[in-house]
Order: C-alpha cells, then sequence, then structure tokens
C-alpha cells in the first residue's frame, strides 16, 4: 500500500483495498439494467428489418450503429445481473408505455409490412421515440444509480443516443413526403 508522500509502502492485508471501495448496486441500478435488456433488444429487433426493406445508406447505417452499441451493452448488462444472482428478462415487452418509446406489436407489424421510403419514415420514427425512451431510461439511472458499471453504460446510452435522435431527426426532415 503507498504510504503518504515520502513515507515508505507498506504490505496490503488480506481483503484490504487500495482507493474508494465501489458504491453498493442500489435497486435503481438493477432496474436499469431489467428494464433496457429488453429496450435493446427491440432496437435489435427493428434493425434487423433494416437490409430486407431498405436501400437508404443512411437507414442502413443508422441500423449498423444501433447493432453495434446494443448488443455488446445487453451482454455486459446481462453479466453484471448475473453477478448479482439474477437473470436477464427474457425477450422483450411490447407495452404501450409512452414514457419509454417502445413500440407496440401492432407498430412493429407495421414496420415488418412496410418497403423503401414507407419502411424509412416509419424505421425513423420508431427507433427516435425508442432513442428517446432510452434517454429518459439513462436519465434516470444517472439520477439514482449507483453502480459504477451501470452509471458508465448509462452515460454511454445517454450520449451516443441523444446524438443519434439529432441524425434521425435530420435524415427523416430530408425525407421525400
Amino acid at each position: 500500500m503507498p504510504g503518504s508522500p515520502g513515507a515508505p509502502a507498506r504490505t496490503a492485508t488480506p481483503g484490504e483495498r487500495v482507493g474508494r471501495t465501489p458504491a453498493a448496486t442500489v435497486a435503481s441500478d438493477v432496474r436499469f439494467a431489467e428494464g433496457m435488456i429488453p429496450h435493446h433488444r427491440q432496437a435489435l429487433e427493428m434493425t434487423s428489418l433494416v437490409e430486407a426493406r431498405t436501400t437508404t445508406p443512411a437507414i442502413r447505417s443508422f441500423a449498423r450503429q444501433i447493432a453495434a452499441a446494443q448488443t455488446p451493452e445487453i451482454k455486459a448488462m446481462t453479466t453484471w445481473l448475473r453477478e448479482l444472482g439474477r437473470e436477464a428478462p427474457a425477450g422483450h415487452a411490447h407495452t404501450t408505455d409512452p414514457g419509454y418509446g417502445m413500440a407496440t406489436q401492432d407498430q412493429l407489424n407495421a414496420l415488418r409490412a412496410a418497403q423503401g421510403g414507407v419502411f424509412d419514415r416509419m424505421f425513423l420514427q420508431l427507433m427516435t421515440r425508442h432513442h428517446e425512451g432510452a434517454v429518459k431510461m439513462a436519465g434516470e439511472e444517472l439520477a439514482g444509480g449507483r453502480d459504477q458499471r451501470m452509471r458508465l453504460l448509462a452515460k454511454d446510452v445517454h450520449s451516443g443516443q441523444s446524438i443519434e435522435i439529432a441524425r434521425m431527426r435530420e435524415v427523416l426532415g430530408s425525407l421525400p413526403a
């Protein structure tokens, strides 16, 4: 263990930590992970539709970026929950809760049936709302969470998806009516 400036170091005792002790996990941390996993899964479901339904480069790029970010985030949250002795939620819930931007089953079915420009517009509208919900969830974690890993993930979600929202709105505004 390092001593004070100019003082000799000493051998740590078993279990002794250097630096700050990590903050204890709180319910907000668990709610964030348990809510964000199904939320991300739904985003991945929507992005999986892109390749077969549009040739628009911007839409395809969004889908690749979303999948590249959210797939490892799901894995990280799943691993974190398992470390706590909890299982990750299975699948994703199709809810009409407007506060978190989840698409309904009817909206997903309409997206599956759409092609070309109709698909592009619908995808951007649904994904923008979906991202807004994720930003809200991340903000709640940053306000009430204590676990360092979940807070870092929430910061990444908040900043990354806020940027994507602005970009998606820009592309949506440039699409033909």
